[in-house]
């Protein structure tokens, strides 16, 4: 799974470098920069392929829309984790008897170990 992410990544953050290419370009055009301007429109559109073909391979991944506000208010998205995870681990001690916690932590570790430094650093 974990390659599919790092292929779409690496997509992405070609067809960004694009962008900021042909924003130079257009920026200050000159009609000899014409066939320049050509070719970095391809580009980018052969990107926006390439990135199409990555979303039909993550199609499963449903990620939550509290995420979505997470990036647009600023914050890093992995904050959005740790702040669950730390609501779960304050509701478990509220519950009676608390819920066995060491296999929810066996799983998290096993699904992305940086939640566990992420709960470390807060």
């Amino acid at each position: 799974m974990a390659e599919k992410f790092d292929n779409l990544e690496e997509h992405l953050e070609k067809f960004i470098e694009n962008i900021r290419q042909l924003g130079i370009i257009v920026s200050d055009f000159q009609p000899s920069s014409q066939t320049g301007l050509n070719q970095k429109l391809n580009f980018m559109i052969s990107g926006l392929q390439d990135i199409e073909k990555c979303r039909q391979q993550l199609h499963e991944i449903n990620v939550p829309l509290e995420v979505f506000e997470y990036i647009d208010q600023g914050r890093n998205p992995q904050l959005y984790t740790k702040e669950c995870l730390e609501r779960a681990l304050a509701r478990n001690d509220r519950t009676d008897p608390p819920v066995d916690l060491p296999l929810h932590l066996t799983l998290t570790r096993e699904q992305d170990p940086e939640i566990l430094e992420l709960l470390r650093l807060g």
